[in-house]
């Protein structure tokens, strides 16, 4: 098995993949048994000096200083990571939605730039890359000898200008080409529709600063046709974001000060727990967008949709719906990313992502490297699929559970099954399938479930 790094990089962000707190946190209380390793720190020394001097080619001091730190913070898990100046900004927009780019989550796997998902409703979305791809080229410059970094600085640029990619696919005896044209990336975050009368579809497509109060107004909007049956909130995909919006979402459809998720790391920053409150999930002292959601939205039957793409925040809003019974989580297994990543800036307009601790259910259960199980699972199709997704459990250097998470009682119980399953699981979806419509055998199959949860209630 091939060993996969990924950075949770998006070309032109590094939001995807990552649930991050845009805050300081506090280091103020240090190990006072905790020494600086003096005799490591020579041979540091004595390696940089050796390089500085003896290199074939000159090396700049900030380059060595920077990849130094690079590799610190590289060798600890697949989320931390050193972000420079552009890397740093990029996160800062990519926060907001707004971005330039191609559209795409990368990682890296045996020296190639590997797909974890196009974004929708980008160009790499539209031309039809795929999970899965391998990137071997970029215009005419190979991949094989570059870094991540240095990958996806090549595939930024102008909004308006091409790029070549030259692509392995699974399945196709020949290589791909394909151009895409770089455009600065919009991401909605939030999308919806009635489907049918009663029923509505909500998608989040990613956590980020104005997810609730997006929520909050499309809730509103579904409502304005009458009161609904049934809500499918649709969350596969979804690679994350930002923890107060996960806190946020889960709000809008809990009761008051209900628990929705608790962090567990070294620090005291870093041992806490989150309600669903206003001081819990909003920025500022601006106005509670869900002070005026419709009263249903708190008691209408739900199924959430997740998949093995579902990551981080996502899982956060399963696991709260899934443990307080407020909803049927419907799909196949999430990816597993249950740590939390705090952003600490550093001179020159750089910062350093860095795991500062593991998140819990609101029953305690742990997320990392194990996801959310489904209370019924729902594959692509009637038949399944052959496609498998690589998880946060295949990543190099992923974080174990340090609590005793083998505890049996804590364990949710067995998925349903609902419809054929291949051996292999999958979870990935067709290139542009459009979500919320006929050919979506999985949503069909979530509206199927809600349809006999609003039967149940009435009875």
């Amino acid at each position: 098995m091939s060993k996969f790094k990924t950075l949770s990089l998006t070309v032109g962000a590094f939001v995807a993949g990552a649930l991050i707190t845009l805050q300081l946190p506090a280091f103020a209380e240090k190990d006072a048994r905790a020494g600086l390793p003096i005799e490591d720190l020579r041979t540091f020394a004595e390696v940089y000096s050796a390089i500085k001097q003896g290199y074939v080619e000159p090396v700049d001091d900030k380059k060595m200083i920077a990849n130094a730190i690079s590799g610190l913070l590289s060798n600890l898990d697949p989320h931390s990571a050193y972000l420079d100046a552009d890397s740093f900004k990029d996160l800062q927009v990519g926060t907001q939605g707004e971005f330039g780019g191609l559209g795409i989550e990368v990682g890296m796997e045996d020296g190639l730039v590997k797909v974890v998902s196009p974004i929708e409703d980008t160009p790499a979305y539209r031309a039809g890359v795929k999970a899965g791809d391998l990137i071997f080229k970029l215009d005419d410059t190979p991949v094989k000898g570059l870094s991540l970094s240095d990958a996806v600085k090549k595939m930024r640029g102008k909004p308006k200008t091409a790029i070549r990619l030259s692509i392995l696919r699974k399945g196709e005896s020949k290589p791909l080409e394909i151009t895409l044209v770089r455009e600065v990336i919009k991401v909605q975050s939030v999308k919806s529709k009635i489907v049918e009368p009663g029923y509505a579809w909500v998608r989040i497509t990613q956590f980020q600063e104005a997810t609730v109060p997006d929520l909050a107004k499309h809730l509103s909007n579904v409502y304005k046709e009458g009161d609904l049956k049934g809500l499918v909130l649709d969350l596969r995909n979804d690679p994350g974001g930002l923890l107060h919006g996960a806190i946020g979402v889960s709000a809008a459809f809990l009761p008051p000060d209900t628990k929705v998720v608790s962090t567990d790391g070294r620090t005291p920053d870093a041992k806490q727990e989150f309600l669903a409150r206003p001081r819990d999930y909003l920025r500022g002292t601006r106005e509670d967008p869900l002070r005026n959601l419709p009263v249903g939205v708190k008691k209408v039957p739900m199924v959430v949709l997740v998949n093995g793409g579902s990551a981080s925040a996502s899982e956060i809003v399963a696991g709260a719906l899934q443990d307080h019974k407020r909803a049927a989580i419907v799909g196949t297994q999430t990816f597993g990313k249950g740590s939390v990543q705090s952003v600490l800036p550093l001179p020159n307009n750089t910062a350093i992502k860095l795991t500062t601790a593991r998140y819990y259910t609101p029953e305690g259960r742990s997320i990392q490297a194990k996801g959310i199980t489904p209370d019924i699972v729902v594959e692509e199709s009637p038949n399944g699929s052959s496609a498998a997704r690589v998880r946060e459990a295949d990543l190099e250097r992923h974080l174990e559970d340090k609590r005793e998470a083998a505890k049996d009682e804590s364990k949710p119980a067995p998925a349903k099954p609902a419809g054929k399953q291949d051996k292999e699981e999958s979870d990935e979806m067709p290139a542009r399938l459009e979500y919320a419509s006929q050919n979506d055998y999985q949503f069909q199959q979530a509206l199927n479930i809600l349809k006999g949860l609003q039967i149940m209630q009435g009875k």
